[in-house]
């Protein structure tokens, strides 16, 4: 079929695609003949043949933060469990029969106070039989000292006497000895747990009879990486808490560090003291420390999210003065609340690019984003 043949027969879509082909043509041509348009006029009163100027740089929207000089305190928490200031469990030395109890569950009890007592009728005839001994040998050496005095009896008489004298005297200390170890005492000030035994129970020597525990100071043992070895030392403060008494802070103070580092877990070991008079904090209690190992004044702060990173230890910050910003190396310190401690590269009060530099070059315009830039965009919780 040819093309006349073909027109005849569609004359509608033939007239339809001519016209559209023709429609595309001068649009093409207008597209690639059209002048540009000037960006900006030339001034007022310029004359026709004036040069269109050239568009200026659009300048970068940015957030902004100064460099703020304050106070912190550098530290480091970790984790802990409390211990008595004084711990032991009571045992008796001698077999017996328990006789009598004097004290009451969890009760506070003073040093030296009887708890336990054993049946201690043998014990206590003994002690009276030596100290009766005891008596009649001091008579007898007295008498051979004043007979010896008149010269009566020999040197060896009186001798004699006198060392039956001390024989007396240590046999009475040793009865008196056994018949103590039948009344068990508290050793120091401290509470009492829940006893073990009961009044006829018979107990065996070195069997558990009463833990007593001194709360009225704790000790927090904590550990800490092997890192920190270096700026730790007794008398340093810190903060404990725990979930026992919420919201309550307790201070301590580092009372002594272990010389021996763990290999396994490469920490070093350290105990604090803390005082606990109204009784609220439990031995085997797991507790919160917070370390104050350093505080230092007029450290420069920026907002960690203005660094840019870099290899190597320098990174690189935008300082914007006069509306341009600028391409600055920092050395920089500690990290911490979303701050960073700005070592050189910066003075106080210069202002910095904290968020949208990385569309930025050295030299380019900047517009600020955030105008209340003389509050911190974070705060260091001192």
């Amino acid at each position: 079929m040819n093309i006349r043949f073909y027109f005849s027969r569609r004359p509608l879509i033939a007239g339809l695609c001519l016209t559209g082909f023709v429609v595309l043509g001068l649009v093409a041509w207008r597209v690639n003949h059209a002048s540009p348009a000037p960006v900006a006029e030339a001034g007022a009163g310029a004359g026709a043949g004036a040069k269109p100027s050239v568009r200026a740089p659009r300048a970068a929207q940015v957030e902004v933060a100064k460099v703020s000089v304050r106070q912190i305190i550098d530290d480091v928490s970790a984790v802990g469990t409390l211990v008595s200031n004084g711990s032991v469990i009571l045992r008796p030395e001698v077999a017996g029969r328990v006789s009598a109890i004097r004290f009451r569950d969890g009760a506070a009890v003073r040093k030296g106070d009887v708890l336990v007592e054993l049946d201690a009728a043998v014990q206590s005839a003994e002690a009276q039989q030596a100290q009766a001994e005891l008596s009649l040998s001091k008579a007898n050496a007295d008498r051979v000292k004043d007979l010896f005095a008149q010269q009566f009896v020999s040197v060896s008489a009186r001798d004699e006497a006198v060392s039956r004298l001390e024989v007396a005297r240590a046999s009475a200390a040793l009865a008196q000895a056994r018949l103590d170890r039948t009344r068990i005492r508290a050793p120091f000030d401290g509470i009492v747990g829940i006893r073990k035994v009961n009044v006829g129970d018979y107990v065996r020597d070195g069997d558990a009879l009463i833990n007593i525990e001194d709360i009225a100071i704790l000790k927090l043992d904590f550990r800490l990486p092997e890192i920190y070895l270096g700026r730790l030392k007794p008398g340093q403060k810190l903060d404990v808490t725990s979930d026992v008494v919420q919201g309550v802070v307790f201070p301590a103070e580092v009372e002594a560090i272990d010389p021996l580092v763990d290999a396994e877990g490469r920490a070093v070991l350290l105990r604090a003291r803390l005082a606990n008079d109204e009784g609220r904090l439990r031995p085997g209690v797991f507790a919160r420390v917070r370390l104050i190992v350093e505080q230092r004044d007029n450290v420069m702060l920026i907002p960690e999210s203005a660094l840019i990173p870099a290899p190597g230890r320098t990174q690189y910050v935008f300082r914007v003065k006069d509306g341009i910003a600028h391409h600055v190396g920092v050395k920089t310190g500690m990290r911490r609340a979303a701050e960073v401690e700005i070592v050189e590269g910066l003075s106080p009060g210069d202002v910095v690019v904290a968020a949208g530099q990385f569309k930025l070059r050295d030299g380019a315009t900047v517009a600020v984003a955030r105008p209340d830039i003389d509050r911190p965009l974070t705060v260091v919780k001192d």
